[in-house]
């Protein structure tokens, strides 16, 4: 009887945090659902990495929905197969045509094996594009590994700096002539908050001195917006745009590294249940830069909740962006 009241007790608290939530989070996702025209997109195509879970997945459908030719870059393509099915089933149950078909503005759907944990693979997957696809109309830099235990890459960079940076940076640079091709094209990098508690030490990029998972994570994430602001520079005059965000706090298995004890797991559940965002809620800022006309032009801009954002002045450090860039052109073999 305790059980069942502490039960119903718990599941009124959740149902009145969800609603007082959806007042917060609800006006970023109308904006750009008002906007978000079918067949917006129709002729383009984007690249997703993660596209199989979480924002990446809410992406591609939103942008599947638009009319996109999107390519799911994935590390495990049977999982990626998976999610693509579901997607083309997902927006036939919705009363669009199926993905790929001739029958309405509805895009498509492309599967390819992309590990950012080993620069061999991204090399392989961007001479693949390079040799079989004509155009990249927009990149998204979606895919990210979070607060992970001490682990090393293909390569042996430290695990969190290796995927969200170090693997996004090569694979930009690859098809930067793609991009340039296909001009007016667009640079998507998913960033996050937590950027704040980050800095980038020189002396320890890849944390063998020390390594403390939640701020390796959060250099990783400081190292996205250097990143972006070095590459607008060095993108002006180009007609490709870059821009990064953050999506908020999202309810996605990125925090699968993280232990919640067993006692505290039904109130964390509450908790992300009325104050997280879904993946849909997420993805709204990576759909809004990817395909919004208010965007056109803008590069080097920090976003959030499709709506610019000002940034510290430690992600602003231009010497900083231009140091990590030179750095990070040697750790990936662009320059010997």
């Amino acid at each position: 009887m305790a059980i069942a009241t502490v039960a119903a007790l718990l599941a009124a608290l959740g149902g009145a945090l969800w609603l007082a939530a959806r007042r917060f989070v609800g006006p970023s996702v109308q904006r750009l659902h008002g906007g978000g025209k079918s067949g917006l997109m129709h002729g383009k195509t984007v690249l997703i990495t993660g596209a199989n879970s979480g924002l990446g997945r809410a992406t591609a459908a939103e942008l599947l929905r638009l009319g996109a030719r999107v390519i799911m870059g994935c590390r495990d393509r049977d999982r990626a197969e998976e999610a693509a099915g579901q997607l083309r089933r997902e927006l036939c149950q919705a009363g669009g045509p199926e993905p790929g078909s001739d029958a309405g503005e509805a895009g498509e759907l492309v599967v390819k094996e992309l590990d950012l944990a080993s620069l061999r693979s991204v090399r392989a997957f961007c001479q693949e594009m390079l040799q079989e696809e004509p155009r990249l109309d927009v990149l998204i830099n979606n895919a990210g590994i979070f607060q992970c235990p001490y682990m090393k890459t293909e390569d042996g960079f430290e695990m969190q700096f290796g995927v969200n940076h170090l693997g996004h940076f090569l694979l930009t640079n690859l098809l930067l002539g793609l991009l340039k091709s296909s001009a007016p094209s667009r640079i998507v990098v998913v960033s996050s908050k937590l950027y704040k508690y980050g800095d980038i030490n020189f002396e320890d990029l890849n944390s063998e001195q020390s390594y403390n998972k939640s701020f390796c994570y959060s250099r990783s994430k400081l190292a996205n917006i250097l990143f972006t602001r070095e590459l607008a520079r060095r993108l002006e005059g180009t007609n490709v745009t870059v821009n990064v965000l953050h999506p908020g706090i999202v309810r996605t298995n990125l925090g699968r590294h993280i232990h919640i004890p067993l006692l505290v797991k039904p109130l964390f559940n509450l908790v992300s249940w009325a104050f997280f965002k879904t993946p849909v809620e997420g993805a709204q800022t990576s759909v809004y830069l990817a395909s919004s006309p208010e965007v056109e032009g803008v590069s080097g801009k920090y976003f959030g909740d499709c709506k610019e954002v000002e940034l510290l002045p430690k992600a602003m450090d231009e010497s900083v962006a231009r140091k990590l860039w030179d750095i990070s052109e040697v750790m990936v073999g662009i320059l010997k």
